[in-house]
């Protein structure tokens, strides 16, 4: 039978045969009417089935249903005003491809709410609510926004390595492994790689992929393993053409989810309004009186806290009307090897993207001097000869240049307005979570 998904299905189609493939989400007996919502990928329709309508067989195959059977249907798409999205669906014919226990260990709809861990442990279920699966077609989109920016934009698409033979960044915060007879690390983030392919000449790029923190993190906003979409430009002025880029990215962003994702949007009760550019940006030392002023009294030097994120938060949108604002000129000493110092200062070229209190990316421009390169290494009491395999490329002028990380599943959670980022991952790695 060809296929009709839910969301395809219009008052516009009234009179037409349709076949929909999906599963049982609900059944109201009113003896001589049964109304039976069929929920697939894209949404539900209401089945309509009255006394009589069908022949026996049908009948007595619709009469065994319950919640969570899969089934294929094919019916008559009839006009209807008062059903959920002006149509309704007659059965000629029902195939039940997959029966269920009655007994569910999570709450499907949303009249329980399960506990995020139950949920979690029964994902599969927990992905046939529909707010939950709209959640995943959101990111996709988000996923295909990131696609469609930076091919406009001449950018090549390139993957790193997911295994080093260094840690990247530090010995901590790394999971180990074993490769051959040796041991090798997932990575944190494959920032160095990407400086090495702009040193190669690929100076725009963009890559899409996983990346790995062993940190013992029980926030919200916090994973073992997640997804970024990164990006990579060289013969850059200043930390503010990445900047720029950026912010384009992100407008476009909201502007592509504004036209495409309107039902996902809905299903998940958010609204969203597409940033108007240029975003405030709050730049080190002048942050911490900024804070001071707020009530909030930080070190200099000393690395911003949750707390001090909700009051930039608060204090751009006051000032600027901005959810999003950037952070710029961070602390060199709390900062990787890599980046670049401000001139002679304490802090660096180095920019946080926050969306509301949540910070999003991190990114900035990089160190391209060698003597300088090697000078940062020093200073931060790094093993200069574990580094070698990068940082002897840039013997042999490299551009200057700079970049982002974008964590896809924060974005997806403050586009979705969703308390915890685990519900923007399929099956989320934290410290205690491995399976399923």
């Amino acid at each position: 039978m060809e296929r009709n998904y839910a969301a395809e299905i219009t008052p516009s189609m009234d009179g037409n045969t349709v076949s929909v493939y999906g599963w049982v989400e609900s059944i109201r007996d009113l003896g001589s009417l049964k109304f039976i919502v069929l929920r697939d990928m894209s949404g539900t329709i209401q089945m309509v089935v009255k006394k009589g309508a069908v022949d026996e067989k049908t009948a007595e195959k619709i009469g065994s249903l319950s919640r969570e059977y899969a089934v294929k249907v094919r019916g008559l798409v009839k006009k209807n005003e008062k059903a959920a999205g002006g149509r309704e669906l007659l059965p000629k014919d029902v195939e039940i491809v997959a029966v269920s226990d009655t007994n569910f260990p999570t709450d499907i709809t949303d009249k329980t709410k399960s506990h995020l861990d139950t949920r979690l442990d029964w994902r599969p279920l927990d992905l046939r609510n529909v707010k939950n699966a709209a959640i995943f077609r959101l990111q996709s989109k988000i996923v295909n926004a990131f696609h469609t920016f930076f091919h406009s934009r001449g950018f090549v698409h390139t993957f790193t390595p997911s295994i080093m033979g260094n840690p990247a960044e530090s010995g901590s915060e790394v999971f180990p492994v074993v490769y051959f007879n040796r041991q090798a690390f997932l990575r944190q983030d494959p920032q160095l790689h990407r400086q090495l392919a702009v040193a190669g000449g690929l100076d725009k790029i963009y890559e899409i992929g996983p990346s790995w923190r062993a940190e013992l993190s029980h926030t919200q906003k916090h994973l073992c393993e997640h997804r970024t979409c990164a990006a990579e430009i060289g013969f850059i002025d200043n930390e503010y053409d990445v900047i720029k880029l950026e912010e384009s990215l992100i407008v476009h962003i909201f502007k592509t989810l504004s036209e495409t994702a309107k039902d996902e949007l809905d299903a998940l009760g958010v609204r969203i309004t597409v940033p108007k550019s240029p975003f405030p940006v709050l730049e080190f030392p002048e942050i911490y009186g900024i804070l001071e002023s707020l009530g909030k009294k930080l070190k200099r030097g000393e690395d911003l806290d949750t707390e001090s994120d909700k009051l930039l938060a608060k204090y751009v949108m006051e000032k600027y009307n901005s959810e999003f604002f950037f952070v710029n000129k961070i602390p060199f000493s709390i900062k990787p090897f890599y980046v670049m110092r401000d001139g002679n200062s304490d802090y660096a070229r180095s920019v946080d993207l926050y969306y509301r209190e949540i910070e999003m990316s991190s990114g900035g421009q990089r160190e391209n001097r060698y003597d300088q390169l090697m000078g940062n290494i020093k200073e931060k009491k790094l093993d200069a000869a574990g580094l070698e395999w990068f940082t002897k490329f840039f013997k042999f002028s490299v551009p200057p240049h700079g970049g982002f990380s974008i964590g896809i599943e924060r974005l997806t959670k403050q586009i979705a307005g969703l308390d915890n980022v685990r519900e923007t991952v399929l099956f989320p790695r934290d410290p205690e979570r491995l399976v399923p």
